[in-house]
């Protein structure tokens, strides 16, 4: 692993920015509270209670229809992280950023403050109570298997419990809480419905082919979940996929090269018709996360053409900011065909966590990963063209979904 010396930063001046910004915005919101503080006390003098009632009412209603996804990234190392990376026993090593060498941790220190309220803080022993005796899966790509980590991470340090352990077999990974009789287990399939990369290990396959409409092989391995957590779209992210019509095990099968949206739709589909005919729709709980956002156009935050997230320790500070990679078209089907399955009785929350992790080019493993490949001379020379910009470090921004999870668990 070669020695890398960050770049030199604002960083004691922005932090000092974004703490002077967070007590404006404190400040704001108590004059706020004083205006309807002397409101209500007007209205009290006059009678008006029941304006008094309406307004608490509305407040309450407001506080649970919050919008977790809109808000801002808050520096705070008083709460932050929620667990540390060496305490956790099963931590993945395309997370471990500070085993791997990083030694700026101001990553870990972001808190997600959405506007308008307070995102709950993550409690694992609450959450376990609810699992005790039940199973929560995500079914998905890395990036499902990141927040699953994250998950694992969250749990297993709260409860210290030397009764936890860790199972493999195949596509499935299964982390058991012993003294709930609890499992949080993971499941990959990185295109949702059968392909030629569903092996768990071997799945880097340049010509990749999907059964779009063939779901069953995967699906009977999750069906009976109690919680069920899904993603895909990093591996539909090329401009076309190759549909197979027919079986992988037997001769004869029709192969037709088709747009990716296309394929994602079809896949979508038949994800949607499983969850409808098969799934106990009083039981089981769903979800579906949206897409994860790389960083890997450094032009498109404002530095120099061709650079990543490599070396970089801060969030991206422009409201609003979108990469390229992220295809809202996509977020648009699976947000439609979750609106049909409502019409058919089936509920699906979607977890928008696009947005607001779109601003966290600070916080991927980098270089500062497990590499899988030995790294050339040339590579050593440029470690940018090696960085990992796509999945997250360890603890971070997955730890923020799975408080987004929580708080919908838990309404």
């Amino acid at each position: 692993m070669p020695t890398s010396k960050f770049k030199s930063s604002p960083l004691p001046l922005n932090l000092k920015m974004m703490k002077l910004r967070n007590q404006f915005n404190s400040l704001v919101a108590f004059l706020f509270g004083l205006l309807i503080f002397l409101a209500a006390s007007f209205r009290l003098q006059n009678g008006n209670w029941k304006a008094i009632n309406n307004a608490i009412t509305s407040r309450k209603e407001n506080k649970g229809d919050c919008d977790f996804f809109s808000g801002r990234w808050v520096y705070d190392d008083m709460e932050y992280p929620l667990y540390n990376e060496r305490q956790c026993r099963f931590m993945s090593d395309q997370s471990a950023c500070m085993k791997f060498g990083r030694s700026d941790l101001v990553y870990q220190k972001w808190r997600w403050q959405p506007d308008g309220c307070n995102l709950p803080r993550f409690n694992g022993k609450k959450l376990l109570e609810k699992l005790r005796g039940k199973r929560m899966v995500f079914v998905g790509d890395s990036l499902n298997r990141n927040q699953w980590i994250s998950m694992v991470c969250l749990l297993d340090t709260s409860t210290h419990g030397s009764n936890n352990t860790m199972e493999t077999h195949k596509n499935l990974m299964s982390f058991k809480i012993k003294d709930y009789n609890a499992s949080v287990d993971f499941y990959w399939s990185p295109l949702l419905v059968e392909s030629n990369s569903d092996h768990p290990v071997l799945h880097r396959v340049p010509d990749r082919i999907v059964r779009a409409h063939s779901i069953e092989k995967h699906a009977k391995h999750w069906t009976d979940a109690d919680i069920l957590v899904f993603n895909t779209y990093l591996w539909w992210r090329r401009r076309n996929m190759k549909i197979l019509w027919g079986s992988f095990e037997e001769d004869g099968g029709v192969y037709k090269e088709i747009e990716s949206l296309r394929g994602y739709e079809l896949a979508i589909k038949a994800w949607s018709d499983w969850l409808e005919f098969h799934i106990n729709h009083t039981r089981t709980e769903l979800f579906f996360m949206s897409m994860s956002p790389t960083h890997s156009l450094g032009d498109e935050w404002g530095t120099d053409s061709g650079h990543n997230c490599y070396n970089e320790t801060l969030p991206i500070l422009r409201d609003g900011y979108w990469g390229e990679g992220s295809d809202p078209r996509y977020m648009h089907v699976v947000e439609t065909t979750i609106q049909d399955l409502k019409q058919k009785g089936v509920n699906v929350k979607f977890l928008n966590i696009t947005q607001l992790s779109e601003y966290r080019k600070d916080a991927h493993p980098s270089i500062y990963r497990k590499q899988w490949d030995p790294l050339t001379e040339e590579s050593l020379k440029d470690p940018s063209s090696y960085a990992d910009c796509i999945h997250w470090c360890l603890p971070g921004v997955p730890d923020i979904w799975n408080q987004i999870l929580y708080a919908n668990i838990f309404p």
